[in-house]
């Protein structure tokens, strides 16, 4: 494949998640794919994700977890087997009733057609804040939106 058409498909994914057609998704990683989070204390889909079955997981974890309050792909830049992708993401904690902003920035390398490897860098001291347990005497979810 080449860069545009790894762009494209990178591009259809991001479409797919938006729609919350994670099966679909799903069939644009190999069985084989590795996805990696920041390890964020307290944020239940962090981390590795090894294989096909612990990314549908990452997905079900984050669904229960967190929703997107506004999720924009701002940016796709595609070279050889990579596409980069900018954003921007605000956020809302389940748990906690916390929003926070972070912008981020996706690594996509492919491998015949699907996504072999995906790398997520964002704000995690913002994820943090809005996953961390009220403390006694805090009332839960009350407070500013964090910011980056």
């Amino acid at each position: 494949m080449d860069a545009q058409e790894n762009k494209r498909i990178v591009m259809e994914g991001y479409r797919l998640f938006q729609k919350g057609d994670i099966i679909h998704l799903l069939e644009r990683y190999h069985d084989d794919a590795l996805w990696i989070e920041p390890e964020v204390e307290n944020v239940p889909f962090a981390g590795r994700h090894n294989g096909k079955a612990e990314i549908a997981r990452f997905f079900e974890q984050l669904d229960q977890s967190i929703q997107a309050v506004r999720f924009e792909p701002k940016e796709f830049i595609a070279e050889g087997d990579k596409v980069v992708v900018t954003g921007e993401a605000t956020w809302l904690a389940r748990h906690t009733g916390r929003t926070y902003d972070s912008p981020w920035v996706h690594v996509f390398t492919l491998r015949d057609g699907k996504v072999a490897f995906f790398q997520s860098y964002h704000d995690t001291a913002a994820g943090e804040k809005a996953f961390r347990p009220a403390q006694p005497g805090q009332a839960a979810g009350m407070g500013a939106p964090l910011h980056h």
